[in-house]
Order: C-alpha cells, then structure tokens, then sequence
C-alpha cells in the first residue's frame, strides 16, 4: 500500500492562485508563499455559508481518522457541485518528529502540499513561538531592574515547538548575579502557549492585542494578578504575530480549498482551528468544514461552549467519527486483536458511542449523522450491527470510506448531511456563563463526562475563588483530562458511570479567555518516543522527503 507521503506526491497540484479565485478571492487579496501556499489579506464579513463540524468517539491511541474525513467530506461536497471551504489546525513540529506524525490526513483524503504544512508552513507557529519568549524574557528582564509592579510569583512559561522532555522543569539564571535571582521555569510546547490560544479566539490584530494584553504573567505577594499590558508587551508582541494572524490557504487532493491556521492543544486549550480562519471561510464559501480536537467530550464540548460563543458561531449540523476497532477497544479488545470480528466486544464497547451521541444531540440539541470510518478489516456483520444501534437512536451511521477513495468515497456521507443541516434548532450549551465556576465543571462533569460527584483539590478551590473574586467568574471552562476515557481514568473504556471527577488544579488563561481545569497532570511538553519518527524520514539531494507521515 502507497504510504500517505507517495500519495501526496503523485499529486498534480494546482496553482493557489487558481485555487483562490474559486473562493472569489483576487490576486491582491492574497499573499504569496510560493506556487502552493498563500496568507488571505482579506477581512472576513459578508455572507455566512453552513459550519459543519466533525468530531469523533473516544479513540485509540492511533486516532480514528477525524481530519482524514473532514478532508473527504469536504472533497465530496466539492464533488457534488457545492462551494466548499476546510478550516483546519495546523500540525505542530513535536508530534511530526515524535510519535503521532503529521496532521494533513491520510490516503487519498490530505490536504497538499503535506511536506510544508508539516514542516514549517509558513512561519506561524515560530512567530507564536517568538511572541511568547519575548514576553517572557520581558517579565524577567522587568524582575532584573527593579520589579516595579512587585511580582512575586511567575506563572508564565517559556515555549518551543518540538518534544523536549527535559525542558519541563528548568532552572533559570543559575548562577545568579549579573543573570539575575535563580528561580524555576520551563518550556510548554507551542501548541500549549496561551499565546496560541489568545491567537486562534482573536476576532483581529487590534482584538488580538488587546486579548494579549491581558494573558496573566504571574502575581504580587497578595495574589494580585500582573497582566501582559502591565508589562506592556502587548504592543511588541502584536508585531511578531502580524503576518501570524493571517489564515493560510492551500488545497485538498480533490481541489478543495482549505484554511490550515492555528492549532491549541485540545486538553489545556480549545483544540479549534482560528476564529479567523473559520469566519473567513463561512464569508467566502456556502458549506465550511471544521473539526474539533479528541473525542467529542472534549473537542465538541470546547468547540460549542467556548468557540461558538466567543465567535458567535453555530453549526448547521455535527458529524461524529466512529470505527469498528475504536469501539471493540472501547469493549476490552487489545490491540493486537482490533482487527478480528468480535460482534460481543462490539456490543459491549458501542455504549462509548452511544454517550456521544445523547450528549451532542441531548445536552447540545445539534443535527447528528455519524459516520463508520471503515477500514479494510472491518466487516459487513460489525458494520451493520453500528448501523442499527445508531438508526435505535435515532441517528443516520453512512460508512464512508474516504481514505481509499477520496471525496467518492464520502458522496453518502456528505448527502446525509446537507439533508442534517437543513434542520431548524436551538443550539444549547452544557451551562450558562453566569453560572459559578464551580457549578460549570459540575455540569460539564456530570452532564457531558457522566461523573456522578466533583470533588475539588484545596488548591484549586482557593483558585477557584480568588478567580471569581478577581471577576473571572464570568469565564467559560476548559477542563484538561485524558481523551481516551469519558472519565479522569484513560483506562476506564466504554461508558463509565458513577465515578468521582477530582479538579487537581485551575489556571485563569485571561488572554483565552477561560479558565483551564485540570483533572490530574497535564502533559504540556511532551517526549519523544524510544525510537522518534525523526529516524525514519529521508531526504535525497533534490530535497525530496521520504518516511513523513
């Protein structure tokens, strides 16, 4: 079988101004980075086509092809004569060489060209990487002369984006002196920097600064918190992230035209591409296609209840991605077995499924279809059995199978969704804004999670309340936890009920907008595996790349 990288390359691919002007975009309202990338100068406004997002089940620790069906639901659509636009994240450079590999989708469902959206694209996560390090040598530069606002405690961390492992827990100025106080410190990767973040929920540059102005920096002796513009970086940092700012326009195998910009983690951030990017492509196109990150107790959540209203945003309808192996995994079948017939361990790990489609269509109220992933191993029996659970549901499953055949491969698919999107609703969150912070997680936890009790760390209460003394109350949640479990355990698989949700921690991200509830440790600089993908890639003396993935 073709890897997805020789896929890629057999590829004709089509100027990007070409692929601009099926957006109604001019010469002069684009940027060029080369034949095959471009920056959109233009401002977003206008017209509002429908938002599609997908989001999936809980997964494997080999994902379940999310991004490879946003990429062949959008082909399809392209395919049956609509305007269709994708607004995705872009990959970061630490799971490229580490263990995941890229983010451009698989078989013949990627968006092109993979190498360069993989490796680099065109600068944006090192202007975010720079943005964050030149506020951060400014908050100990203010500390070195003198400290005039009195910070006491540092909470803002440095950030690169690869996975190092051992810039978790530094010391900084070591020997002290001249370099200043030692104190400890650490890098985040790119991906987690609440500059990213404060990035993506920007409207524009003038919103943007004044989203960074107020990233908190750390606070005084009594718990005041010191902000971005009390250091006033935010002017500088603004500067760096200019062109950053802007969503990039490439394309998919079938022509379609995407957006990759921006890309938060989705555990200690929201997981969504830009708010730009995705308001843009809904200016300029009748059906955008977006997704969320993780399984949709995370992504899907995030996605409804912090970008869509931050964004003024509303999906027309929500696909949900599910596979065969994820759920016999989700019903105790090891991986080596994932790829036998097992209907028993089906029917035990279909209720992970199940609790994904009651939270989207009974917490949030969204138009469903969900769509059967199928691999080559999967069979009629277990299809159909997926099939007939969701139709006892009331949900549409339509097997799709765009990693082999592109955007023909998602024609069903996409059919049964433009039907989905043409439901009138009401879309509802899992709280209200004016809810406490606490009574938030308790929603998200019980609601959407099923967690039958919240407890709370005395460190994250006394958080909790000094955020609402501070008047964060008013804040939308992002709770961090495992994405391969509904609960905090990654190893309680399928439905888990009746277990207790603990909030370890809080961070108030004022620049984000949110307040980040953490359940356990977060893994905000991951390490390189045993034996890292950057062993296995190649380039020859023409610079072609091979082994990427």
């Amino acid at each position: 079988m073709k890897s997805d990288i020789e896929i890629a390359r057999e590829v004709t691919l089509r100027p990007i101004t070409e692929i601009a002007a099926k957006l109604g975009l001019t010469e002069d309202e684009i940027e060029l980075y080369g034949k095959y990338k471009a920056k959109i100068a233009r401002k977003a406004g206008g017209k509002q086509g429908k938002l599609i997002l997908v989001t999936a089940i809980n997964p494997t620790p080999l994902g379940e092809g999310k991004t490879t069906v946003s990429i062949g639901l959008a082909d399809a659509f392209t395919l049956l004569g609509k305007k269709c636009c994708l607004a995705l994240r872009e990959p970061s450079l630490g799971p490229v060489f580490g263990i995941k590999g890229g983010a451009t989708g698989g078989g013949y469902s990627q968006v092109l060209p993979m190498e360069d959206i993989n490796l680099h694209f065109t600068g944006d996560l090192h202007a975010i990487t720079a943005a964050n390090n030149l506020l951060a040598a400014l908050i100990d530069n203010h500390i070195k002369f003198g400290n005039e606002l009195g910070i006491k405690t540092i909470s803002f961390r440095r950030a690169m984006d690869m996975n190092e492992r051992s810039l978790r827990k530094i010391v900084l100025c070591a020997k002290g002196g001249a370099d200043g106080e030692p104190h400890e410190g650490g890098f985040d990767i790119t991906a987690a920097s609440e500059v990213m973040t404060t990035l993506c929920l920007s409207e524009n540059v003038i919103n943007l600064k004044k989203r960074l102005a107020k990233i908190i920096v750390g606070y005084t002796e009594s718990g005041k918190a010191v902000t971005a513009g009390d250091l006033g970086a935010e002017e500088a940092m603004t500067i760096l992230l200019k062109d950053a700012i802007k969503p990039n326009l490439v394309q998919t195998i079938g022509g379609t035209p995407a957006f990759i910009h921006g890309g938060p983690f989705a555990n200690i951030a929201h997981g969504c591409n830009s708010v730009i990017a995705t308001k843009t492509a809904l200016s300029l196109s009748d059906i955008t296609v977006t997704e969320a990150g993780f399984g949709a107790d995370l992504g899907a959540e995030k996605f409804l209840d912090i970008k869509c209203r931050v964004a003024g945003l509303k999906p027309s309808a929500v696909v949900l991605v599910a596979t065969v192996r994820a759920l016999k995994y989700n019903g105790g079948v090891d991986k080596s077995e994932l790829t036998h017939e097992d209907l028993a361990a089906l029917e035990k790990g279909i209720v992970n499924l199940g609790a994904h489609i009651d939270n989207l269509t009974g917490v949030f109220n969204v138009p469903l279809v969900v769509s059967i992933n199928k691999f080559g191993t999967d069979t009629d029996a277990e299809i159909a059995f997926v099939q007939k659970y969701c139709s006892e549901k009331g949900v549409k499953a339509v097997v799709n199978e765009c990693f082999a055949r592109g955007g023909e491969g998602a024609i069903a698919l996409a059919g049964e969704v433009l039907t989905a999107a043409e439901r009138e609703y009401t879309l509802r969150y899992a709280y209200e804004l004016t809810d406490p912070l606490k009574v938030k997680i308790e929603k998200v936890a019980k609601r959407v999670y099923g967690a039958a009790e919240v407890t709370f760390s005395e460190v994250a209460a006394a958080k909790l309340a000094l955020a609402e003394e501070q008047g964060f109350g008013s804040f939308p949640v992002c709770i961090a936890k495992t994405q391969y479990s509904l609960s905090p355990d990654q190893k309680a698989l399928g439905r888990p009920t009746g277990f207790t949700f603990p909030v370890t921690d809080v961070t108030v991200r004022g620049g984000a907008g949110f307040v980040v509830v953490e359940c356990g440790s977060v893994m905000l600089m991951p390490g390189l595996p045993k034996v890292p993908n950057a062993y296995k890639m190649t380039i020859n003396e023409d610079g072609v790349i091979d082994g990427l993935s």
